[in-house]
């Protein structure tokens, strides 16, 4: 079963529990736009490379879309679409008045110089220029894109309008109307609900045990914000490979060797698999199916807090749920950055610019308020973490939906 094929399935189990009429379920699961596009870009040997990029917008019926771009060797349009529906849940899970939308280019950016990223970036903005801008669809960064990224489709767009337009995209440099707090929100958001999934399993943080796949823009950031509360990162693992200790690896260790061109993979540890390490909550913090059947059989945990988008298939959703795993879904664990995407929009369309405190407590307070309804919704109905977030998200796009109608 595809991604795609994994979100459609959960719309309609999620659909069919809050009462939607089968016609508005079947409309949440297609996509409202997609764009497919060729993008042409100048190599710097002179040569012309043609690459296939896209941009999906899923459901507008809570605001303009809103959704991340990414770059990366395996993109397909399938899975755009699968991301772009996410987005609409997880924007509607956490109250903004958002959209689901998303982007790609299928190419390994690591093999591109920077000029050719650049290229490549403003000749894909360009194409995708007519379906975007600040009250349509904004943009964001995500695998394989940065500040930068975005700086270069801002600029792309203001020629395209012609004039500067700082809120079309969020998670720009701070020069460029960013917001302070963006680069940490989504690790920091993270950090924030894997602190909730612990201390309502009767763990106290302080010395709990986490084990984390990923230490890029998001679980680097998730890690130091949970090791603040004294949560030890005990498995962390990256491209290059892992690094197992039980006592707990040290960031600032980990940060050091890597400044120095090192990988994970060759600090020293212990010898024990990464997803068989004991650990009193996992975090996938990578891409997406990082969770299948069977490492969902051999996890030794209480607690999957998922980072990523779609960590976990639906197979291994239902052998963790028998075996008692409790997990924390992707649309609440993971939204802290389209939460201070939200605020980075809000302060461009009113010209203001708040301080890192005050973006973090209203990030915080997002979070708090999300992680409470779903827990509630949960223990209300005896659902899961993941289908309590479903109906809710589902409930509020659907009613949404209902009363603006179907047109014509």
């Amino acid at each position: 079963m595809t991604m795609l094929e994994d979100q459609q399935q959960r719309v309609r189990e999620a659909g069919a529990k809050v009462g939607l009429p089968q016609g508005a379920v079947e409309t949440l699961c297609a996509v409202r736009r997609k764009l497919e596009v060729s993008v042409p870009f100048r190599l710097d040997n002179g040569e012309t490379r043609v690459v296939q990029g896209w941009r999906v917008q899923h459901n507008l019926s809570l605001g303009p879309a809103k959704g991340g771009v990414r770059y990366h060797q395996d993109v397909t349009g399938d899975e755009v679409s699968a991301l772009a529906m996410a987005m609409t849940w997880k924007c509607a899970l956490l109250g903004l008045p958002y959209g689901g939308a998303k982007g790609g280019i299928r190419v390994d950016p690591r093999e591109l110089s920077r000029s050719e990223n650049e290229r490549m970036t403003r000749r894909y903005t360009s194409e995708i220029a007519p379906w975007i801008g600040i009250d349509r669809d904004i943009p964001a960064p995500d695998v394989g894109t940065d500040e930068q990224t975005m700086a270069w489709m801002m600029d792309t767009y203001a020629v395209w309008a012609g004039h500067t337009v700082h809120g079309v995209v969020t998670g720009k440099p701070l020069a460029l109307g960013g917001s302070l707090g963006r680069a940490a929100s989504t690790g920091e958001g993270l950090a924030r609900v894997c602190l909730h999934a612990l201390r309502q399993e009767g763990i106290n943080p302080d010395g709990a045990r986490v084990a984390l796949q990923g230490y890029g823009k998001v679980g680097r950031w998730a890690a130091y914000g949970l090791e603040r509360e004294g949560v030890k990162i005990v498995a962390l693992s990256d491209v290059s490979g892992s690094v197992v200790r039980r006592d707990g690896v040290l960031l600032q260790e980990i940060d050091e060797h890597l400044s120095r061109g090192g990988m994970l993979s060759e600090l020293e540890g212990e010898s024990t698999p990464f997803w068989e390490v004991e650990a009193d909550a996992f975090v996938p913090a990578a891409l997406e199916g990082a969770i299948d059947a069977e490492v969902a059989r051999n996890l030794q945990t209480r607690l999957v807090v998922e980072g990523a988008n779609g960590p976990t298939t639906n197979e291994a959703d239902d052998i963790l749920s028998k075996r008692g795993v409790k997990v924390i879904p992707d649309i609440l664990a993971n939204g802290g950055g389209v939460v201070v995407s939200y605020l980075e929009w809000v302060q461009d369309t009113q010209h203001l610019m708040w301080t890192e405190e005050k973006v973090m407590t209203q990030l915080h307070d997002v979070m708090d308020r999300a992680w409470r309804e779903v827990d509630a919704w949960r223990q209300e109905r005896g659902v899961t973490f993941r289908e309590a977030a479903m109906q809710m998200s589902i409930s509020r796009v659907g009613q949404a939906h209902m009363l603006r109608g179907l047109y014509p």
